[in-house]
This record gives structure tokens, sequence and C-alpha cells, in this order.
């Protein structure tokens, strides 16, 4: 590795705690706080010819909403192991702690060993109605709605601004309802218990108590919305309740039968694969029979059960069918014969089954577009699609096209879009008549950024016989909604995983493969294509960071700064996105920032919806909005959304950067960032470097520790053991 030459300057700035990155929610201020976002939601337009993606985003989610009402009223009586209990919230909490306190053995309480969840689904599908179409724009709520839920927060002491929220939230009656139960503030993002109780002391005077049932239920609520923030699909009982009693709720156990008596949240309860097993520490009751085969019992929003539960149907549905026969055997044999290494291989599982996954890292890419092109040249309508725009247009340009446009008749080359364009039909190949894409094989790369809710989506939408092949880097940093869909998938071995033996090349290739399995080494690097820059404090790594970007990169590499990303831990703190960003600006677009703090010419990223990032730059603005350039496409952000939904784009977190690459990457690790570093967090943002990268290094020897000793945190999920009963185990 290098070390830049150019000399430091130390600026006199205190460090501050960096905030954690928390994409894809909205970080709203509580009652004594001002309001700020680490990923806010908002709404932009397209041009006239476009479906916006705010449009495309309330499309998809009104499908979701209408699949999962159809699944609710599929649920009429008890689900098989794997499904929601049967009986009152009150026995099955009972029947857990009689298992739990060793009362009762888990066999006499749960009974014998449950069968298959359901049977394998069969292979042909009654027709589905074809997907909505988007509306004309969000309809928010009613103003006179808004102003009088504004006068409840008022009230109660919180901040008004909270009121359109709110009131898009609990709808028509919104304040009649606050007024009823002011925990229900607990449901707007970002709001905390403690603020939600001051504003229902306000309100609600002596009758306020900590053993409220509404606040039992709210804390409940909010307890399971933050653990899908963190990526969780479900929490385990046991770990809800004891978090619930840190939160000050006296009976956790009521506060949880209250939340599933409502319908609020759901409970299963999962076998453990083996007879015996304890998670680690876990002793054994006295008196407690061995051989019995544990369960687990969890509780979890509806909206993700049933979700990861609709998943683990279209997977199965996908394995167990066999898949769409056009060209012979020999025809793609004669493909996969025609193509090198693991290539080859992808190709020959390809043929035989419905569901294969892919790993390896950026240089094996060239093997799905490979695939690609074969399954073209035998006939198959053939695409691929990733999570977002950044990562659709860097496979564009490996296939050798360009993103594609909305339907049109007639056979295409493969092509990339985004999963949420593809759903909608704004991109892509459009629905058959019975709803389904029409397509035969469905490339998805960058797979890891998959949650259970894009996932169930798009494995419910393929058509019987389609193939679909799910592609990824299992080292990045997992997706930013709940689940684990592809790192579960590959634990579950439920289908062919083909792993590519090409490497990814050079310095930059051999430093990220060896964080990749946990080793920080030293690189040679003749080119300068890995520099590290040592800081002493936050204030000295901005001031590099500016330096880097405007002046050494483009100087000593070629690179210049439009071309260069820095990426942070956090969007908080004195060396994070905000500060950094206002630092990049001064100095590479300086301007008064007449709206909204932005000028043309600024880099930005817009969030149109939660967990979904546009970058682009401003063009104008005007008193129709910002006008954006993102991904090719205009979009234009009303000024009541700019504050809540556009940020400078120099510096972004990981997540942010998640599926793009730039020729140069500036990686800032100040010293306060130690507690946000990881292995999975260290090898993404090391990977958005294509030929240069610069290390701004405050961190010490905290670096090659989180490399080598800090895995990806665990999330708990359901889909291995969904698919368990449905699917053969295969050990290909």
């Amino acid at each position: 590795m290098s070390t830049e030459p150019e000399p430091a300057t130390e600026d006199a700035t205190d460090a501050v705690e960096t905030g954690p990155e928390t994409p894809g929610t909205a970080e709203t201020a509580g009652a004594a706080s001002d309001a700020r976002s680490d990923e806010p939601a908002g709404d932009g337009g397209e041009a006239a010819a476009q479906v916006s993606e705010v449009e495309a985003e309330l499309a998809a989610q009104r499908i979701e909403r209408e699949r999962i009402e159809r699944r609710k009223a599929e649920k009429q009586g008890p689900i098989d192991a794997g499904g929601k209990l049967s009986g009152s919230a009150a026995d099955l909490l009972a029947a857990v702690r009689a298992v739990e306190s060793g009362e009762k053995p888990a066999a006499t309480v749960f009974g014998a060993p449950e069968p298959a969840r359901r049977p394998a689904p069969e292979p042909v599908r009654p027709p589905r109605p074809a997907p909505a179409e988007p509306s004309a724009g969000p309809v928010g709520p009613a103003p006179e709605t808004v102003q009088s839920v504004r006068g409840v927060l008022a009230e109660g002491g919180a901040p008004e601004g909270l009121a359109p929220q709110t009131a898009a939230l609990l709808g028509e009656g919104a304040q009649d309802a606050l007024r009823a139960d002011p925990w229900l503030l607990l449901r707007v993002g970002g709001v905390r218990p403690e603020q939600a109780d001051g504003f229902a002391r306000a309100l609600l005077g002596a009758e306020c108590g900590p053993d409220d049932e509404r606040r039992g239920r709210a804390v409940t609520g909010w307890l399971l919305e933050q653990a899908a923030l963190a990526g969780h699909t479900a929490l385990e009982l046991p770990r809800l309740t004891a978090t619930l009693a840190q939160r000050g709720v006296p009976d956790p156990d009521a506060a949880v039968q209250s939340t599933l008596a409502e319908g609020e949240a759901l409970a299963f309860q999962d076998a453990l694969e083996e007879a015996g097993a304890r998670r680690e520490g876990e002793q054994a009751e006295e008196g407690e029979e061995g051989g019995e085969r544990p369960v687990r019992v969890l509780i979890g929003l509806e909206r993700y059960a049933l979700a990861e539960e609709s998943l683990a149907d279209g997977l199965a549905r996908l394995v167990n069918s066999a898949p769409k026969q056009d060209g012979s055997a020999a025809d793609w044999e004669q493909a996969a014969a025609s193509a090198q290494g693991s290539a080859a291989e992808l190709i020959r599982a390809v043929a035989g089954h419905g569901l294969v996954l892919h790993t390896g890292g950026e240089a094996s890419l060239a093997e799905p577009a490979a695939l690609l092109h074969a399954a073209h040249a035998l006939g198959l309508r053939a695409w691929a699609a990733a999570p977002g725009p950044l990562g659709r247009d860097r496979f564009a340009a490996l296939l050798g096209a360009a993103p594609a446009e909305p339907p049109s008749s007639g056979p295409q080359a493969p092509a990339a879009v985004t999963v949420t364009g593809l759903l909608t039909g704004v991109e892509g190949p459009g629905r058959d008549a019975d709803g389904a894409l029409d397509l035969d094989l469905l490339v998805v790369v960058d797979a890891p950024q998959l949650d259970v809710e894009a996932g169930a989506l798009l494995a419910e939408s393929l058509p019987d016989g389609a193939r679909l092949v799910l592609a990824g880097d299992p080292a990045v940093l997992w997706s930013v909604g709940p689940g684990r869909v592809f790192a579960d998938l590959l634990a579950a071995r439920v289908c062919p995983q083909i792993a590519s033996r090409r490497p990814d090349p050079g310095p930059l290739g051999e430093l990220v493969s060896g964080i990749g399995i946990g080793e920080l080494s030293q690189v040679e690097a003749p080119g300068k294509e890995v520099v590290i820059v040592p800081v002493r404090d936050a204030g000295e790594a901005v001031h590099r960071t500016v330096q880097l970007v405007a002046d050494s990169v483009p100087r000593a590499i070629g690179v210049p700064a439009e071309e260069t990303q820095v990426i942070t831990p956090g969007h908080g703190g004195a060396a994070g996105t905000r500060v950094l960003n206002a630092a990049l600006k001064e100095r590479l677009n300086p301007g008064p920032g007449r709206f909204g703090g932005f000028d043309p010419g600024d880099r930005v990223v817009h969030t149109p919806v939660p967990g979904r990032v546009l970058p682009g730059r401003v063009i104008t603005a005007d008193a129709e909005g910002l006008h954006l350039s993102c991904a090719g496409e205009t979009v234009i952000v009303p000024r009541d959304r700019v504050e809540g939904s556009v940020r400078h784009g120099w510096a972004l977190t990981a997540h942010q950067a998640l599926g793009g690459r730039w020729p140069a990457a500036v990686v800032v690790l100040p010293g306060d960032a130690v507690q946000a570093l990881s292995r999975p967090w260290i090898y993404t943002a090391f990977g958005r470097a294509a030929r240069h990268l610069s290390v701004v290094h405050g961190v010490e020897q905290a670096l090659p520790r989180a490399v080598a000793e800090t895995p990806a945190k665990p999330r708990t999920t359901r889909l291995p053991i969904l698919l368990a009963p449905q699917i053969p185990t295969t050990t290909d």
C-alpha cells in the first residue's frame, strides 16, 4: 500500500459520536428535539412519459397489501408447524412458560413433531389478477384532519410537524384515536417510548400509568418495528419479554398477550432442526427429558411474517416444478460447452432447475451475463433485474445493453431493469394474461439486497415453468429491509449453488478478497491502487477527504472528482455524511443554496420512499420543485418534499452505495466510527472502488480487529424452517 504524500493540516474540531447507519428509516425527533432523517421518505415526480418512482412503489405496496389480505382470508383454521398458533394468546403464553420453566416437557405441550406445514404446491396455479395500475399520485390526508391532529399534538407537547405523518398513519378520525390512545404516536417513525409516555401524561394526566394496557401494546409493536429495521422478521418470545421489562412494562407477558389478541402481531412455533439442541449458554432445566424435539416461539408483525411465508411458498414452487423446456438438452449442453469455467456450470444448472444460486465477487457477474445471452440464443425470454438503479446500470453495461425501456412488442435481447420497475411494469416485459411476469428466465443480481417483501413479490410473480437465478456476493452487507433471503437460501441448501472461480483482479481484488475471509493484508500497489491516509481526529479526516477528492486523486490517479465516491459509516458525527457533504459542496460546487440548501450542479441522492436511493444531480429549481437528473431520468421533487427526501451525495453510507462501483472511492474511518465497523461493512465499502481506493484511516487497530472478529450481526428469520418441509434438502 502507498501512503498519501501531501501534508495534512490539523483543524481544531471536537469529535462527536458518529450516528449509526440506519438506511431506509425516517428518524423523527421527539417532543423536545427538531426533526431530522437518516433515510427520509419522500415523493418525486418524473417526466410526463414515465411513471414516477413513488407511484411505482405505491402500486407495489398496494399489490402486496391485497396479497396479504388474500392470504389472511385463507387462514381460517389452525396452521401446522411454522404457521400461526391456534388457540388464544393466553393459552400460548401459558404453554410456552410451562416448557421454559420445566413444569412440562415440550412433547406434552406441543405434541408430536408436526407434519409438513403444507404439501408442496401443485405445478399449475390458478390465474392471478394483473396488478392494479399506478395511481395518479400519492393521496395525503385531508387538510382538516392534519389540522385537527396538529391541535392534539400541541396539546400534548409533541412537535406539530408530526401531524401529516400521524394523520396519514391513523387515517380519518386520527385526532379522536390519538386522544383515546396517546401511545398510538409511537407508530410514527422516530418517536421513542419515553417521548410517547410524555405525550400520554400530558393528555391523560392521572389516568396515565406504566401498567396501562395501551402502553404495553404500543411498546410491543414498537419493539417489533425496531427489530424489523434491524433486519429481523420476528423475535423470540423470551427476548421480546425481556426487552419489554427493560422498557418499563410491568407485565411483559400480558403486553404480548394483548398485542396478539388485538391482531397487531402473530405468534409462531418452529421446531428446531436437531433434537436436544439449545442456544449457546442455555442449560437444561431440572427434570427435563432428553431427546425431545425443541421448539422456539416467535412473535412477528403480520406484514413480514406473511411475506416470508409467501416467499417460501413461491420458492418451493420454483424448486418443485419442472422448468419450461425451451430447446433440447443437447442445445443447453452446447451452450454450456461454449462457455468457460463456472459459467458453463451455471448454464448446466439452470437447464434443469427452477431455482439456482450463484455466488462470487464483481468479476463473477460475467457469468450471469453469459447465461442470459445463452438463454436468449435458445429462444428464452431472459431478463436481468437489480434491486436499485446503480446495480441495474452496472450490469446493463456488462450485458452490452442499455437499461430496458417500458414493455414493447417483439422479442428483446437480454436487458437489465430494477426490481421495482419489473414488478410494476414501468420497466421490463410486463405481465401476461394471468398476471405473471412475461418471461422465462430472471436473473437477479445483487441478490443479498433483497428483503422478504421484495423477494415474495418476485417469487409470486414468476410464471409456472420459469427459472430464477439469484446472483450476488454473500460477503456484502445484507438488505436494508427485514430478512436475509440470499444468506438463508445458501444455508438451507434447497437448490444448486454455483460458486464462481473467477477472482477479482489486481491489488483491489486481492485486498477485498482477503477481507472477505477475515484477513486484512498488505498488498502491493505499484500504481497507487490502494492508498492509506492516516489522520488523528475527525476534523483532519474531513480536511484530508476534501483534499483527496478535489486534488490528489484527479492529479495522481486521473479520476475526476465527479467520478470519485466518498463513503463513511454514518450520517451524523464530526465526519459523517452531513459534515463531509457540506465541506465537499463548499469546495466543489459552492453556492448560496437558495432552494433548500441546493444549487444546480450539486451531487445528490433522492430517497422517494424509505430504503430506495436514487443518485443524481440538481438541474434547476422553480416553483414546481427541485429538478433532478436521476438514473437518466428527470425527477421533480415538490418544494415541501425536498427537505425530507433529498440530501447531498458526494458522501454516502455503505448501504446507500450498495450496487454501485466508481472509478475511485475514498472510505473515511474517523476515530468515532469504531462501533460501526464490521467485516461486511468494510468489505462493502472497500469493494465500491474499481480503480483506486483511498482509506482515510483514524481507527488504528480497530480496522484489522473488525475484519477479523466482527462478522455480520445475526438476524432472526424463519425462511429455512418454512422451506424445510416443502423442499428436499440437496448437497449439490
